[in-house]
């Protein structure tokens, strides 16, 4: 059965392991991702400085080999919705997310509970192979099945 793309939005996302967290941080909120066992979906709750807690529902499907590129549906849930949800079994992913804007470009850069950072630069439509001086990057993880959410959630 195909599934229907219409209400998707597609994220082409590079990652990269980096070594620290560089200047230009503009706003920092905790994550917490809860991927349901067994499905494709993740339950998502943001709590940003000012005190907003934002949850919702995702949804993934693949568009090509590998995790690159997405098509991504999101719910947003009321405290209902969520305590419902947040009973089904998961595997958890705790990270600090920090924004970082530099010459034109922002970059979401996740600090994991074990210290380790990965910096994702979203292309939108206009896939790119640019990588800011600025960001220490120690590999490219792009492709790396291990350094998506979900399998760093089931580490």
């Amino acid at each position: 059965m195909a599934i229907s793309l219409k209400y998707a939005v597609v994220e082409r996302e590079r990652r990269y392991r980096v070594a620290g967290i560089p200047e230009g941080v503009v706003g920092t909120s905790q994550i917490v991702d809860r991927y349901v066992t067994g499905t494709r979906m993740r339950l998502r709750e943001v709590r940003d400085r000012d005190g907003t807690v934002t949850r919702k529902l995702g949804h993934k499907v693949r568009l090509t080999d590998g995790p690159a590129a997405v098509a991504c549906t999101n719910l947003y849930l009321d405290e209902e919705e969520w305590a419902l949800l947040v009973t089904l079994p998961a595997t958890v992913l705790r990270k600090t997310r920090h924004l970082v804007e530099r010459d034109g470009l922002r970059v979401a850069l996740d600090e994991h509970e074990d210290g380790t950072l990965v910096a994702e630069i979203d292309d939108g439509d206009h896939p790119s192979s640019l990588v800011p001086e600025w960001l220490d990057v120690i590999e490219n993880v792009t492709r790396d099945e291990a350094w998506t959410g979900a399998r760093l959630a089931s580490r």
